[in-house]
């Protein structure tokens, strides 16, 4: 856990959670592989602060396990943005997040770290129920995404050798922001879909 301010590490506590803190924060990667560091059981689920595992995605998790042979495991986010779910946009994109843990090596990568297995040709399984995704609350909150994501993606491109300016940050975010709202409909949730497209298009630019 890293730059949490509130009572989450308390209360986690308090609920049995083993529960280790890493104040210098160092990019997404590096934060689960610490966590991966103290990993014990046969199988890992990663879980962002902002997502909730619903009922009957726990279920499908659960019965994953008791398959006669190993699978990674991956979700589907549901976003809800603003206090109101985004329709158009459940389902669309999976991600891997539960792992047999002697298989997982690793993660890679400065914003969208990716999982490093050491057997790549395991069976993968796209659970049906989606990962509610609150990726943001307010205003507030998605200035502060904003800040977050731009200077990592910069330090990435940076990294890279590859070079930025305005010309390529404008085309970027209006082709995010039209993908977003126009082809995948995020203008049917009103005011939060507008919101949600035009954060991540300056995430973009």
């Amino acid at each position: 856990m890293a730059l949490s301010t509130d009572r989450t590490c308390e209360l986690a506590t308090s609920l049995g959670a083993e529960v280790h803190i890493y104040p210098d924060w160092q990019g997404f990667a590096v934060q689960r592989n610490r966590q991966l560091a103290h990993c014990t059981e046969d199988f890992i689920f990663f879980l962002d602060a902002d997502e909730v595992i619903s009922h009957s995605l726990q279920q499908e998790i659960s019965d994953s396990l008791d398959l006669k042979f190993l699978i990674i495991g991956h979700t589907c986010w549901k976003e809800i943005s603003f206090g109101k779910p985004i329709f158009s946009l459940a389902k669309r994109k999976n991600r891997s997040r539960l792992f047999p843990r002697h298989l997982l090596l690793r993660f890679d990568g400065v914003v969208h770290e990716a999982a490093i297995v050491s057997d790549q040709n395991i069976k993968r399984k796209i659970f049906t129920s989606p990962l509610l995704h609150y990726s943001r609350e307010n205003i507030h909150d998605s200035l502060r995404k904003l800040t977050q994501y731009t200077m990592l993606g910069a330090a990435k491109r940076a990294k890279e050798g590859r070079k930025g300016g305005v010309i390529r940050g404008l085309a970027s975010a209006f082709v995010t922001f039209s993908r977003l709202y126009i082809f995948r409909a995020s203008f049917a949730s009103g005011g939060p879909g507008f919101l949600y497209a035009f954060f991540i298009a300056l995430e973009s630019f």
